[in-house]
């Protein structure tokens, strides 16, 4: 661990050129952090109207993902993703020039819906261009590159905001040109022929290659289904970090909770950014599904034993116990998934996982809305402490279940 970075040795070109662009991109992520505050205070909508709208953006990206990964299977995955990147940076454009604002919610859902193309595009030729050998540091580069970009542009958004908020759409636009720039000149089309699906059955037997669609895949890998319901438990846990801790710190920090959470915020980003390195570093030897499992009991223990939290020293060093789990989980989930899916399937898979276990952020903060309303926000932690030890008992079944099958894997303990 002299040097956590040496990892990202000798990884295939590609995957530099996406590390920077996933930065850029990132760093002009400047719409949707105050998406909100734009469509009340400057565009003028009410605040259900303006939750309406982004609802039904969010909900835009599963149909956009769906067809990403059918033709990215189909296709090829870098024609999808630079389409979706240009769309997005031109509805982007749009909504800088545009003077009528009931157009604006119309260009922000199209943008989302493109957004929705690119990414199970870009997850596909992550997995194309890599090997289980070097999947999780691959995974890892790009994660950290997003959260290098993420904790610099709402600083800069929140500027600039104040300042022209049409300055925001047109920041967004063009850093997302830029990155859409780099995949386009720098990154070759990564679809496997038929010849390199059939080879990769031989060498990798869980990604060999199937007919049918992706529910029939799915149907034959019950593995893959019950560690995506596990991974689904996790989110689950996780979206309380900015749905129910907000709360519980303004109720025990009456006069300073808003200001108290922003550090805690602060703390997760900048230990994701210094620390995910070290964590891959630390882990790379364990199996990907071993880390999952780690990560849901470092879930288990900091969001866990929140509720007995009552000074900022015990607040800071939990974060620094969920936020390992968070690392964990980011970069190991999709290498688990990209070593159990068919070389044939790859598109459609990375359309379909994110949103199952994405799920998890739209269900978690509207059950922990009604815990919250029926007995008190404490209540909640005790509660993700149950919800973590689930995830982390299917986890460990899985395991087992695996090393009974002797299911080809990567790495071992």
């Amino acid at each position: 661990m002299t040097n956590p970075f040496r990892m990202y040795r000798g990884l295939p070109r590609a995957m530099y050129v996406l590390f920077f662009s996933q930065i850029v991109n990132s760093l002009g992520n400047f719409v949707y952090p105050f998406l909100t505050l734009l469509l009340t205070q400057k565009a003028g909508f009410s605040a259900s109207a303006a939750g309406t709208i982004i609802m039904v953006s969010a909900i835009s990206f599963v149909p956009g993902s769906l067809l990403g990964g059918r033709i990215a299977d189909g296709r090829g995955r870098k024609g999808v993703m630079v389409a979706g990147f240009l769309i997005s940076a031109t509805s982007f454009i749009l909504c800088g020039v545009v003077d009528n604002m009931l157009l604006l919610p119309v260009f922000i859902i199209g943008a989302q819906a493109a957004m929705g193309l690119v990414e199970p595009t870009l997850q596909a030729l992550i997995v194309d261009v890599t090997t289980p050998d070097n999947r999780q540091a691959a995974f890892s580069l790009t994660y950290l590159g997003h959260n290098i970009g993420f904790s610099i542009g709402p600083l800069v958004a929140g500027f600039l905001f104040s300042y022209n908020y049409r300055i925001l759409f047109f920041g967004d636009a063009a850093t997302t040109i830029v990155a859409v720039a780099l995949v386009a000149f720098f990154v070759r089309e990564s679809r496997p022929s038929e010849d390199e699906i059939e080879r990769i059955g031989r060498e990798h037997p869980n990604e060999a290659a199937e007919v049918g669609g992706i529910v029939g895949v799915l149907t034959r890998r019950p593995l893959l289904v019950v560690f995506l319901g596990a991974s689904l438990l996790m989110t689950l846990v996780y979206s309380q970090f900015t749905f129910s801790l907000p709360l519980f710190f303004d109720s025990i920090f009456p006069s300073r909770g808003a200001q108290f959470y922003g550090i805690i915020m602060t703390v997760n980003a900048l230990t994701v950014v210094a620390f995910t390195a070290p964590v891959v570093g630390l882990t790379r030897r364990f199996r990907p599904l071993t880390n999952v499992a780690l990560a849901a009991a470092l879930f288990l223990v900091g969001f866990g034993t929140l509720g007995g939290g009552t000074t900022m020293l015990f607040f800071v060093p939990i974060t620094l116990v969920w936020t390992a789990g968070e690392i964990l989980s980011a970069t190991n989930v999709d290498v688990y998934i990209a070593n159990h899916t068919p070389a044939s399937h790859r598109g459609r898979m990375n359309s379909l996982a994110p949103i199952i276990i994405g799920a998890g952020f739209a269900l978690g903060p509207m059950l922990g809305g009604r815990l919250v309303d029926a007995a008190g926000v404490a209540v909640v932690w005790p509660v993700t402490a149950v919800v973590s030890g689930v995830a982390l008992a299917i986890l460990m079944v899985l395991r087992v279940v695996e090393r009974g099958r002797a299911a080809p894997v990567v790495e071992s303990l």
